[in-house]
């Protein structure tokens, strides 16, 4: 692939830049055979590839991370554990670099560089109730890192749906919604009979008894009359990053 590249810049099909842009979007790291980072994902894809922490030995992360801060001058991690942290924080004492961390949503942003710029995007997340915000909290992140502007409303479902209308005021501005419900999933598909912009649902695995774990969120979701679109349970990166895909394609125009 990276021949093709420089065989067809040789020919003068494609210009010096475009080579370049083509050729940092097919960049791989290798971390020791534990990883194969994609640093060429944002220049591809415009979305920042993100580590991710659950199933990782806190010392085979701490490796992983530097290699990508190292190499790109920031880094995501996403699903951490106190473990996770504490081997976050050697890193970072050890190197120097900055280490956010966003607590809610169990994430770290390790840098060497300043945040991204803002794109003029504009993402909207709500959610049901408290249990979801660590989910919702995941999209936050994932969207700001790619440059938008996020207005979040919490805990305005639909057990008390008077709360929902001064909720959509304050994020009438953007340009998609997120929308995080657990239990039988309900709010995205009023959300999405309410404004005329493109909704996201992400069904949270709260809730208990029959279809619990997010399942009849799911479900729910999935069998909308309203038009949205569904990610998988607990998705929040997913969520985050189409919105904000959505949001940037906006803000170009």
């Amino acid at each position: 692939m990276l021949r093709d590249v420089l065989n067809r810049y040789c020919k003068g099909e494609i210009p010096l830049d475009e080579a370049e842009k083509l050729i940092a979007g097919l960049r791989l790291e290798t971390v020791s055979n534990l990883a194969h980072l994609d640093l060429g994902r944002p220049m591809r894809c415009g979305i920042p590839e993100v580590i991710l922490a659950e199933g990782k030995d806190p010392a085979q992360l701490k490796r992983i991370a530097k290699m990508a801060v190292d190499t790109t001058g920031r880094c995501i991690i996403s699903r951490i554990t106190p473990e996770h942290r504490r081997a976050i924080q050697e890193l970072e004492g050890q190197t120097g670099v900055s280490v956010t961390f966003h607590d809610m949503a169990h994430m770290a942003v390790i840098s060497r560089v300043d945040a991204p710029e803002r794109t003029g995007g504009i993402v909207a997340v709500i959610t049901a109730g408290t249990s979801d915000i660590a989910v919702a909290e995941e999209a936050r992140v994932i969207a700001e890192e790619m440059g938008c502007r996020v207005c979040s409303a919490y805990d305005v479902g639909a057990a008390g749906i008077h709360r929902l209308f001064p909720a959509l005021r304050t994020c009438i501005d953007a340009h998609v919604f997120i929308v995080a419900a657990g239990r039988e999933g309900t709010l995205p598909a009023i959300v999405a009979g309410l404004v005329n912009r493109p909704v996201i649902g992400v069904p949270v695995s709260t809730g208990y008894g029959y279809m619990g774990h997010g399942k009849a969120a799911l479900a729910s979701m999935l069998q909308s009359c309203s038009v949205l679109a569904v990610v998988n349970i607990d998705s929040g990166f997913t969520a985050g990053a189409f919105a904000a895909q959505i949001a940037n394609m906006v803000a170009e125009r």
